[in-house]
């Protein structure tokens, strides 16, 4: 049963999957909290852009490009969908649509596309020792800033008034909130894949919202879930020899399926 960690990659991915859900699931709880699941969806699709204009300006390390270009993105389409000018499901389709055909439109036009095609689905069992390290302070950055901003964040979640009404500054916390999610978005696309981003970050939350019954049992059973389906899913995968990121999505829908189930009984 234990086998599998014998391989020092798949050991590495589970140090991988016990860093990077985590932290996808913490930042999930908010993400489906302020109906933003179209949003993530959207900065996901983005990375493309992100990759290839780092590829056009010669830079090696791509990746700091799209971090870049995602929190840059980020910005623009929340402050857009603050103007309240177009309803938010339009204006997140819109640069969603934009963010893809453009990296599609300039990586082919260098004929690199098949090169990051891999960005797609991505794969975790890929991660090497140096980039725990990256998601270990990734992890620790995040809980950090959600210790000390949370309440502003989940006022904001709540209502721009309410957090107004409270001493927040809502725009602050809000634009704060989605730098965020782009950061930790175009870290993990490398290893989730942009096909698969959204699902990883909303099912922990979306399963725990089915059943939790106070804010602290929402996050905990959020980060549970997405936990026992990272490390069930990696085991899945290698003993029957697929995917490993689609396999965590099938496990994480099946444990929404299941709490949603229990919601309605």
């Amino acid at each position: 049963m234990f086998e599998w960690l014998a391989y020092d990659f798949m050991r590495t991915a589970l140090w991988a999957v016990l860093l990077l859900v985590p932290l996808l699931s913490l930042l999930g709880t908010l993400v489906v909290n302020n109906k933003m699941s179209f949003f993530s969806d959207a900065l996901g699709h983005s990375a493309l852009t992100g990759v290839a204009i780092g590829v056009l300006a010669g830079v090696s390390e791509y990746r700091l490009v799209m971090v870049a270009f995602g929190v840059v993105f980020a910005l623009c389409m929340n402050r857009i969908r603050r103007s309240r000018l177009a309803s938010t499901d339009t204006v997140i389709g819109v640069f969603s649509s934009v963010g893809v055909a453009l990296g599609l439109t300039l990586l082919s036009a260098r004929g690199n596309l098949a090169n990051y095609q891999s960005l797609l689905v991505g794969d975790i069992l890929s991660v090497t020792a140096d980039e725990l390290w990256v998601l270990a302070g990734a992890l620790a950055a995040t809980a950090l800033v959600w210790l000390v901003c949370f309440n502003g964040f989940f006022a904001v979640s709540i209502s721009p008034s309410v957090a107004k009404s409270k001493g927040f500054r809502s725009a602050l916390y809000d634009n704060l909130f989605v730098v965020l999610v782009a950061v930790v978005v175009m870290l993990a696309i490398r290893w989730v894949g942009l096909l698969l981003i959204n699902a990883m970050l909303i099912l922990p939350a979306a399963s725990s919202r089915n059943v939790a019954r106070s804010m602290r049992s929402y996050h905990l059973l959020s980060l549970i879930f997405g936990l026992f389906s990272g490390v069930l899913g990696l085991w899945l995968s290698y003993y029957n020899g697929v995917a490993t990121g689609p396999t965590i999505i099938l496990v994480l829908a099946a444990v929404f399926f299941g709490t949603f189930l229990l919601r309605k009984k």
